[in-house]
């Protein structure tokens, strides 16, 4: 039987509500500075939450020329800014890929909605003839895997996975698997959201998933604390190349960490609830570790989906100790979300990128906002300040409306 190809993270790259750049990103989700505020895009006066997370020093214009911005939803955008920082990171050099062999998956929960919104108002208001004939390639959720696609030459597999709140975890586990398979040597995969919108903040906030906590935006995201009441919406994009690993070794590429397996399964279960017994979600993250050939007292590190969300923290606190049972103890379990707020579906992709770091670097991010702990979410959560300390392999946990459960497990690269 051949054995199975293993897949690196060779560049990556962040749009994000703490920062435009991997760095800045970096050090800011490590000092704990939370990059939420109130909301400047548009008037709040009607709304009952008033703050966001929206995205900090990203000029479109660095990546794109002045027709593309105007073709293009700003997710479109986002995706193609974090795109290019991750290929110029990697020095790959596309001119000498096979181009059916490269491919490009990066999801979307939802897509265009700033373009989908904009022109219903005008329809509404003005006819149809108002509408841009460019709504439907701006909008549709597949469009920012496409423009990556086309801007690099990527002939390869090319879809947008649309899973919520899992969708950039399901891309980086897809490519994985194509990567695996051997139907591609590198992937351009991640994910891209720009929801901070009129539309979406009202409709979050109606089913009451949102937190309304407009006196203190910074301290509205706290996962696992026992104050916690919704989570804070917020977008951007996080962008890796996924390289096969002996062609990454051969070329002597940076090798950030390793992407060693991936689970996803379905609650199958209710809309937006969690199962209470978090099944599939325990499922998800055993496939993950048998995928990657690793034990639960291997992982040191769980990077959570830690919403902020009375039931996610609690489940997905229930579904870590029934895995890693006694060494749950051990480990250290920490919400990227309390600094940058939730990406929906750039999220799990922007976890990667932190867990990827945190591998290398030997520092793991804290969860801050945390002061009074619940007694059902009782792990180490890394309360407030980042902890050095070396960790060999992590799992980074992404779940979404609709039960999708996806788990990726990361390995510390070495040369064996």
């Amino acid at each position: 039987m051949q054995e199975k190809r293993r897949a690196v993270v060779t560049g990556l790259g962040v749009v994000s509500p703490i920062g435009s750049t991997v760095a800045r990103y970096w050090d800011r989700l490590v000092a704990g500075r939370s990059g939420i505020a109130p909301i400047t895009r548009f008037d709040t006066t009607d709304f009952s939450v008033k703050f966001g997370g929206e995205v900090e020093g990203f000029d479109p214009l660095d990546y794109m020329d002045k027709k593309e911005i105007r073709r293009s939803d700003l997710y479109t955008q986002y995706a193609l800014g974090a795109a290019t920082q991750a290929m110029h990171d990697s020095r790959l050099d596309a001119g000498r890929l096979d181009p059916n062999r490269f491919g490009c998956i990066i999801g979307s929960g939802i897509g265009g909605l700033s373009t989908s919104q904009m022109n219903q108002e005008r329809l509404v208001s003005r006819g149809p003839g108002s509408v841009s004939p460019f709504t439907i390639p701006m909008f549709i959720a597949n469009m920012a895997s496409g423009q990556v696609a086309i801007r690099f030459g990527a002939c390869g597999i090319n879809y947008a996975p649309v899973s919520a709140c899992a969708s950039g975890a399901h891309g980086i586990g897809e490519a994985l698997r194509t990567i695996q398979r051997g139907e591609c040597d590198a992937l351009i995969t991640g994910g891209a959201e720009a929801c901070v919108v009129r539309f979406a903040v009202a409709s979050f906030s109606k089913m009451g998933a949102l937190s309304k906590n407009n006196d203190d935006p910074e301290g509205a995201s706290r996962p696992f604390d026992l104050g916690r009441n919704g989570f804070v919406l917020s977008e951007g994009a996080a962008i890796i190349i996924l390289e096969e690993r002996e062609r990454a070794l051969a070329r002597g590429a940076h090798i950030y960490a390793e992407i060693a397996g991936y689970g996803a399964t379905c609650d199958a279960y209710h809309i937006t609830m969690p199962h209470p017994e978090g099944r599939a979600a325990i499922h998800a993250i055993r496939l993950a570790l048998n995928d990657g050939g690793l034990a639960p007292e291997d992982v040191g590190y769980v990077n959570a989906h830690g919403t902020s969300t009375p039931l996610n923290d609690k489940t997905e606190s229930l579904a870590i100790r029934e895995v890693f049972g006694d060494h749950a103890r051990k480990l250290a379990v920490s919400s990227n979300k309390s600094v940058t707020g939730h990406l929906l579906g750039a999220a799990g992709a922007l976890e990667i990128v932190a867990t990827s770091l945190t591998l290398e670097r030997g520092v793991i991010p804290p969860t801050i906002n945390y002061t009074t702990p619940d007694p059902e979410c009782d792990l180490d959560y890394v309360p407030n300040q980042a902890r050095e300390r070396r960790v060999d392999a992590a799992v980074s946990n992404s779940l979404g409306f609709g039960g999708h459960n996806v788990a990726l497990a990361v390995r510390r690269h070495t040369e064996n």
